[in-house]
């Protein structure tokens, strides 16, 4: 796809930018609807620790499906036509679990592999063009997309939360969702600027030499480990609430939702952070930050003390997963490439930390399992150093 090389209005970028807060905040609400009714899903399935966690993983496999086709597809479709196809997709997804639970676990297993398939590529698009208009408006703002997408988990559990607490079935909560998610995303998202002037032979070739660049697989394995802490936490919080520390589930869901808005306001706060003190100094204080939290989420001796656990494990976890995305956007000529590695190797952690956290809740109970999530956020830190951004030119 070969694009004019002039650049957009001031309008132009004003309306994209609208555009890519909304890209973010609709796949927000799409995944935190479906992860606030996991409990009741559950339930009504039968399932054990280790069932869930497999189940869980069929939207991590879809999702990690479908990243690396993204940078070629994205080459060509655009990242406009990509959102709108995968919102689409996605809220189909949607549709088959909020009906498919009432029969059994595989059309679930397949509803979540659609929404995954969906939520994959939808990632990939809005991220590049959220750095597109980063570099349009030369400012640090790709985090505050990200607080979009919080903000978007927030709104979804806490509707989520009162959903339970009026006892709405999960099908009418679920379609309802999907409805607007179909309806609002794809209109919204015609607003966006062109993402680049390569043509699409070209990005494909990128893409395949991406995968050799150490300094972008060490940013991938950095946004993986923090892709992991919020993956766990946007899983298991509710269910770790309900049975670990005994909460009824209304509460259980607000636990969830009190991680998301610590998430939220670390994510909107996170460009005067980076700005005065880098990349590398903030990641590596968040990363000890989300630490103390996991530690008083899981060994606190009452609900409110797991309560201020997720707030901090939220707050730590904010952003590692934008920071990683902005670095590997340094060079726009090589950012759709590079986003796509990053972020297919990022979701290998929706892929494998389900099943995990389930197998180890089996074996230690939900609760205690989540203290894995404390090894990759060290092996973060460690790493942190190639978020630093690159010189011009490289």
């Amino acid at each position: 796809m070969i694009l004019s090389g002039t650049a957009p209005s001031p309008a132009r970028v004003r309306a994209a930018t609208r555009a890519t807060y909304i890209a973010f905040f609709g796949t927000g609400v799409s995944f935190a609807s479906w992860a606030a009714r996991i409990p009741q899903v559950r339930d009504r399935l039968r399932l054990e620790p280790s069932e869930l966690g497999l189940l869980l993983l069929a939207i991590a496999a879809g999702s990690v499906l479908s990243l690396p086709l993204s940078g070629p597809v994205l080459a060509r479709l655009g990242s406009r036509r990509m959102v709108s196809a995968m919102a689409l997709l996605l809220s189909a997804g949607l549709v088959i679990v909020s009906f498919g639970y009432l029969v059994g676990v595989p059309p679930v297993v397949g509803g979540l592999f659609l929404i995954g398939l969906g939520n994959g590529a939808w990632d990939v698009a809005m991220n590049v063009q959220g750095a597109r208009v980063e570099r349009l408006l030369n400012r640090s703002i790709m985090s505050r997309f990200h607080a979009g997408f919080s903000l978007g988990t927030v709104a979804g559990a806490v509707i989520g939360a009162g959903m339970v607490a009026l006892r709405v079935p999960v099908t009418a909560h679920l379609l309802g969702v999907a409805v607007v998610v179909a309806a609002v995303v794809p209109l919204a998202v015609r607003g966006f600027v062109p993402d680049r002037d390569d043509d699409a032979a070209e990005e494909s070739g990128r893409v395949r030499n991406a995968w050799a660049e150490p300094r972008t697989l060490l940013i991938g394995l950095f946004v993986l480990a923090f892709a992991f802490a919020e993956g766990t936490g946007n899983d298991w919080i509710s269910v770790a609430l309900i049975d670990g520390h005994h909460a009824d589930a209304t509460l259980g869901t607000l636990g969830f939702a009190a991680f998301l808005a610590a998430m939220t306001v670390g994510r909107w706060a996170g460009p005067g952070l980076l700005d005065r003190y880098g990349r590398v100094a903030v990641v590596r204080a968040i990363s000890l930050l989300a630490v103390a939290g996991l530690l008083l989420f899981v060994f606190g001796p009452s609900t409110p003390v797991a309560f201020a656990g997720a707030v901090l494990w939220g707050a730590g976890t904010s952003l590692g997963f934008p920071v990683g995305m902005s670095a590997g956007s340094d060079d726009p000529a090589r950012a759709p490439a590079r986003v796509s590695v990053i972020a297919s190797i990022g979701y290998g952690a929706f892929l494998g930390g389900p099943p995990l956290i389930g197998f180890l809740g089996q074996r230690f109970t939900v609760l205690r399992a989540l203290t894995a999530v404390a090894v990759l956020l060290a092996l973060a830190a460690l790493i942190a150093g190639n978020v630093r951004p690159l010189p011009d030119g490289d």
